[in-house]
């Protein structure tokens, strides 16, 4: 991982109302290129929110943020052209084909038909998913749907993927698979931007962000969190600031 001198993504007092409440509070950070960034805070914590911001979907309030070189407010288009976004909710069409469902996003991601045909078919070898290509999606194990989802994600090689509890429900092997997988982009220089509800996954980030009632309130390595609150797990780091959260729901 590179020191932060040139920030993928760049938040500056990044604010979102709705109406008296305030969702995420004047929150300012920066990511750099190839980093494995995790963004966890409890459910209302105000962590999706704050990527919605990121990903250009919502307008801020306050504040400025800006993601692969492009303001969020002024140039979100831009933003939407140069990240890939994956949820645990939707990132696949389960009626079409495994290589359909690769096909459709080089299309959308304006990826040269050559291009998408031969990436297509390095991606169902990587996956193992060569005698699959014809299956509708829905027809796979949630395993091989999450990671068929990440590659479709970082399949136009964005420069930032957002990854919205990605794991959510696979098991344990399944999860290290994928986190091999994020590695491997992380090694091509693919920012990752990944929030979690499994804390020991929170081990393999290079830094962690900790949000608390729409507010960072620990930033950094986990092993310096974790010798910063003395204890021994980003479970029990997760657990003393989710204490001082007043809030539920996000």
């Amino acid at each position: 991982m590179e020191n932060v001198h040139n920030p993928v993504i760049r938040a500056v007092g990044l604010t979102k109302r709705f109406g008296d409440f305030t969702a995420v509070d004047h929150i300012s950070f920066e990511v750099s290129a190839g980093e494995i960034f995790g963004f966890l805070g409890a459910n209302g914590a105000g962590k999706t929110t704050a990527m919605r911001m990121l990903c250009g979907l919502s307008r801020p309030t306050e504040g400025e943020g800006f993601v692969a070189g492009y303001d969020i407010v002024r140039q979100s288009e831009a933003v939407k052209k140069n990240i890939g976004y994956m949820s645990q909710k939707f990132s696949l069409y389960e009626d079409l084909k495994v290589w359909e469902n690769l096909r459709l996003f080089g299309g959308i991601y304006g990826m040269k038909e050559r291009e998408i045909k031969s990436k297509t078919e390095r991606i169902l070898h990587e996956l193992g998913l060569e005698q699959e290509r014809n299956t509708p999606v829905r027809s796979l194990p949630l395993g091989w749907k999450q990671k068929l989802a990440f590659s479709v994600s970082i399949f136009h090689d964005p420069k930032v993927v957002f990854l919205d509890e990605p794991t959510g429900g696979v098991d344990p092997v399944t999860r290290r698979q994928f986190w091999g997988m994020i590695y491997e982009a992380a090694g091509r220089g693919i920012t990752v931007f990944v929030t979690t509800h499994y804390m020991d996954e929170a081990e393999y980030c290079d830094r962690v962000s900790m949000m608390v009632d729409g507010r960072i309130e620990a930033l950094d390595a986990p092993a310096r969190l974790r010798r910063q609150f003395d204890v021994d797990t980003m479970d029990e780091v997760f657990r003393r600031l989710a204490r001082r959260a007043t809030r539920k729901g996000d």
